[in-house]
């Protein structure tokens, strides 16, 4: 889709008094009001490969939403869907296809997977849950707002966000709502929703503004909250501040990222700061068992230590190529970018260790990782499953 796609209803940012919304395009938020030309992505130049990115299977779930679809694994199949109403279940060693859904309308956000289901999100604030068996309906649910990210499942809820500032947590069994909470909303933010961790001691959610907060399964009250961006500026385009994309979650530490902000981790029982950095993201972050990894704005990777937050490499030979959020997979980081290709990074210093191509078409889903592979999706729709070696 074309960078210079924009806005929702209010493109006069708010002046009617409500709350407006702007698309980041790629990694390049404001040249619509400035005029600034949109930056050039840097040439790929030759490597030298010394690891091995081989093709295991394709598949195709139609084209994604403008947000991007990635795909999910209940640890037995692949699922993907398309922006169209395709849900596919998909053979996690061939790629040969299980079970279809045509849904019938189209969806905005997908794929979850967690307790037996499948969910997409609709534009329309419905959330429509399969059986991961079959993908035959088991229910659908309907919230106010927009949905843009998949909806998560696990330990019997389904979390959902809607682009209106809401939260809501649902029975896995049933979609009966458990609660709701609203958040209010700066008057400018990104046209994209970070997404949510769930585990068994809180929902995690990184909020427009900055905040990143820990919500209570039982009531959805926060538990605590922290700053990883901080609204500065004179005017609102200066001052958003947005947790966007993905959260990294382990049993000690939650981390983010916020478009002019920082990357910050945090105590997960109790929001105390570990450490922070300065980086305008939007992707958001990964981890291992060793370090966290974020993508800047102008496609910069950067590796950090994961208990000091010490700066030990960063990459910026992609810059401005809109880079995913990076999947660490071993002994390598991967990043995919906007024209489908993804680029496999060595864990201890950055260095491009090998290179592969999609359709194509770029790739904004975070990547799926499988034992010593990973999935992938492109914006065409491709489903790509690749070994690494």
């Amino acid at each position: 889709m074309d960078a210079r796609r924009w806005i929702l209803a209010g493109v006069a940012l708010g002046l009617l008094g409500g709350c407006a919304s702007v698309d980041k395009m790629g990694g390049w938020v404001g040249g619509w009001f400035s005029g600034a030309p949109k930056a050039k992505p840097a040439e790929l130049s030759d490597i030298k490969q010394t690891a091995s990115l081989s093709r295991a299977w394709e598949a195709n779930a139609g084209a994604g939403a403008p947000y991007g679809f990635s795909p999910a694994s209940d640890g037995q199949a692949i699922y993907a869907a398309g922006k169209e109403g395709r849900l596919l279940k998909i053979d996690i060693t061939s790629g040969r296809e299980l079970a279809r859904a045509e849904i019938g309308k189209p969806i905005s956000a997908g794929v979850g997977v967690g307790d037996g289901l499948v969910l997409v999100g609709t534009a329309k604030g419905e959330v429509l849950a399969f059986h991961g068996k079959d993908l035959q309906p088991a229910w659908s649910a309907k919230l106010a707002g927009e949905i843009l990210v998949a909806p998560t499942a696990a330990h019997g809820v389904v979390a959902v966000r809607s682009n209106n500032g809401s939260i809501s947590l649902l029975e896995s069994a049933s979609g009966k709502p458990r609660w709701s909470q609203g958040f209010s909303l700066p008057a400018l933010t990104l046209r994209e929703a970070g997404s949510l961790a769930l585990t068994r001691q809180a929902l995690y959610a990184g909020q427009p503004g900055g905040k990143l907060m820990a919500l209570s399964l039982a009531n959805g009250a926060p538990v605590w909250e922290a700053n990883v961006g901080q609204p500065r500026g004179a005017t609102e385009l200066e001052r958003i501040a947005d947790i966007t994309g993905a959260l990294a979650v382990d049993e000690r530490m939650v981390c983010a990222a916020a478009y002019q902000g920082r990357v910050a981790c945090f105590d997960a029982r109790d929001g105390r700061p570990l450490w922070s950095r300065e980086l305008s993201g939007f992707n958001g972050v990964e981890m291992d068992s060793r370090q966290v990894y974020a993508a800047d704005e102008h496609a910069g990777v950067y590796a950090y230590d994961k208990e000091r937050g010490i700066n030990l490499w960063k990459q910026t030979a992609l810059r401005d190529r809109q880079l995913s959020t990076p999947l660490a997979q071993g002994a390598w980081v991967l990043v995919g970018d906007y024209q489908g290709y993804i680029h496999a990074l060595s864990r201890d210093d950055g260095s491009f260790v090998a290179r592969v191509g999609t359709d194509g078409s770029r790739i904004r889903g975070p990547m799926l990782a499988l034992d010593r592979g990973f999935v992938v999706q492109t914006a065409n729709g491709g489903v790509y499953a690749f070994k690494i070696q």
